[in-house]
């Protein structure tokens, strides 16, 4: 599903933020990324969403995308495989609050020309089914988080990229929204890939990865959904 092939990124400066790193990630695989902070976790998300650019290289492109080489694409051809086959979900939420619920779950439906149904369908599965004329001032952090995973999810990405998702979230309204989101990545047979430092966060995911300034590594966790 997605290819990373000696992907490198450094500032302007010249520091080098990751270097030649190289890892494949499976469809319907549930993946977390942990790391101390500032070495490149995010930036890592930017890249493959290709909100940012590698450093060039000679070859192959770095990074790949369902079969696509994201280095081939122009701004036009980029945001049209973003928009169609990404879902992205933030910490920060980014809920466009002049749009009711279920006009901000039914926007990726609407730029890629898909029927706008499964926007309710989509509520009903986060558990604000009914509530798709409020608006997100009337929401807890909680909620706006399950809208924010409804429409990351409604219009069936092959690849769902969550930064922080639950970081501003008290424990158990964590657990409840990372459940939800493994039943639907599962239920579509998307790749996810969620930055995190939360143990307790990685360990719902089916693999954690360890970024470092030397690399990414799999690291053991002790996981409860693995049999």
């Amino acid at each position: 599903m997605l290819e990373l092939r000696n992907l490198s990124k450094s500032y302007a400066s010249g520091r080098p933020v990751l270097s030649n790193l190289s890892w494949n990630f499976k469809a319907g695989e549930f993946v977390s990324i942990m790391g101390d902070s500032g070495v490149g976790k995010s930036t890592l998300l930017n890249l493959i969403a290709g909100l940012d650019t590698p450093d060039a290289a000679a070859g192959e492109s770095p990074i790949i995308v369902d079969g696509v080489p994201m280095s081939g694409l122009d701004d036009d051809a980029a945001t049209k495989l973003r928009r169609a086959r990404m879902g992205f979900i933030f910490q920060a939420f980014h809920v466009l609050p002049h749009l009711t619920l279920l006009q901000n779950v039914a926007l990726p439906l609407l730029l890629n020309g898909l029927p706008t149904e499964r926007a309710t369908e989509m509520l009903d599965a986060v558990g604000l089914g009914g509530r798709g004329g409020d608006f997100p001032h009337q929401l807890s952090g909680g909620e706006m988080q399950r809208v924010a995973i409804a429409r990351a999810l409604v219009h069936r990405p092959a690849l769902v990229l969550a930064d922080e998702p639950t970081g501003n979230l008290d424990p158990d309204t964590a657990h409840s929204i990372l459940t939800l989101l493994r039943r639907e990545i599962k239920a579509t047979g998307a790749c996810a890939i969620m930055v995190t430092h939360s143990q307790a966060a990685a360990e719902m995911t089916d693999k954690v990865l360890q970024l470092s300034k030397t690399g990414i590594q799999e690291t053991t966790i002790v996981n409860p959904f693995k049999q």
